[in-house]
């Protein structure tokens, strides 16, 4: 819990945070107080307490908790969720901004998150804003009755924010306006390529998308979002940026900062995507050997293993199940594989069911020869 000042003041009064997911109290002292929606803030807010701002090195910082923000609960929203995050104080070197970047495409790889696609833009910094606003409002006047309700009123207070519009209609005139990166001054291009630079050379893969801008007013020069085709429309992992004004703002030195967060439940769900999509078995499993009856599952896994010794991927059912769900649950791990079928009258006679998945077509091959013959 946090005074509300702390995320009214720096998450910008037009952020869909503040307007309509932040959960606003007032306490037993008639102070306004809100559960934390984000942890930057908080972040700061304890940065300067500590006098942390005062001490002119760099810092790195970490955390890990709970987040609240009142919005109908879906696929990858929920009211209570997780971040971890981290924040870097002190440098406004853009090769900090790849080492960010690039500690975050690390730790989803290495938590099994595969296919994440890293997004980034330059949306300049607060010299650049007033030009910016100045012809973002001209652009957008002119559609002012298209927009949605939210976007009427983000154009009064900050054009940006309709960059960051989830309705359809919104996206649409969006994708019409000149990029925010446009009125980034000289200094803000050249830190912008020096990034990019830099994540060639640390071969981090990322995906320019100029309509990037971030939900929250503090963010300056370097934006970023990691999303992940898996989860729906809810797609984002992880996201961050620079945010070099935002200590000053909140009553401290002026420091650069640059950070990023990642929701833990959107992780999980993306690796639970990708161990179902991707899992070894998925990828690579071609034989499955199905035992008819109990008194089977023995020399099931006993071929098992002698395909598995020729370097062939295959699984056995080890459970007493009918062959029927066996079959359906070979066709859901490799459609196009084959079922190798045991049952009494092949253990009798010598010979293995072998039913290609693909086709459905079915055929018997003698025991000893069924490892040959399929490898």
């Amino acid at each position: 819990m946090e005074d509300a000042a702390v995320f009214t003041s720096s998450l910008g009064e037009a952020a869909e945070i503040v307007t309509k997911q932040m959960y606003l109290f007032e306490d037993r002292g008639g102070r306004s107080v809100a559960l934390r929606p984000e942890g930057t803030a908080s972040v700061v807010r304890a940065f300067i307490e500590k006098g942390l701002d005062k001490t002119g090195g760099l810092t790195r910082l970490y955390y890990l908790g709970p987040m609240f923000r009142a919005e109908r609960p879906q696929a990858g929203r929920r009211r209570q969720f997780h971040q971890l995050g981290v924040e870097v104080f002190g440098s406004n070197s853009p090769y900090q901004d790849a080492e960010v970047m690039a500690l975050l495409a690390r730790l989803l790889q290495e938590v099994g998150v595969s296919g994440a696609i890293l997004k980034i833009n330059n949306i300049g910094c607060r010299n650049d804003r007033p030009e910016m606003v100045r012809q973002l409002k001209e652009y957008f006047q002119k559609q002012a009755a298209e927009l949605c309700e939210d976007c009427k009123l983000r154009l009064e207070k900050n054009p940006l924010r309709i960059f960051d519009c989830k309705q359809e209609k919104c996206r649409a005139i969006a994708r019409g306006a000149n990029q925010p990166s446009q009125w980034a001054c000289g200094d803000c291009k050249e830190h912008f390529r020096k990034v990019r630079e830099a994540l060639d050379l640390l071969k981090v893969g990322y995906e320019l998308d100029f309509h990037i801008v971030r939900g929250l007013d503090y963010y300056t020069k370097t934006v970023f979002e990691v999303v992940h085709t898996g989860l729906g429309a809810q797609n984002a992992v992880g996201a961050g940026g620079r945010y070099d004004d935002l200590v000053q703002q909140m009553g401290g030195a002026v420091v650069p900062a640059v950070g990023f967060a990642i929701g833990l439940e959107r992780v999980l769900m993306a690796v639970t995507a990708n161990a179902a999509a991707d899992s070894p078995d998925a990828r690579a499993l071609k034989i499955f050997v199905a035992a008819v009856n109990p008194a089977q599952i023995p020399q099931a896994l006993a071929l098992a293993e002698e395909l598995h010794e020729k370097g062939i991927a295959a699984t056995a059912n080890l459970e007493e199940r009918p062959l029927k769900r066996q079959m359906e649950q070979a066709a859901k791990w490799m459609p196009q594989g084959q079922v190798l079928i045991l049952g009494e009258e092949e253990i009798q006679k010598g010979f293995v069911t072998v039913k290609d998945l693909s086709t459905g077509q079915q055929r018997q091959v003698a025991r000893k020869d069924v490892v040959s013959e399929i490898s």
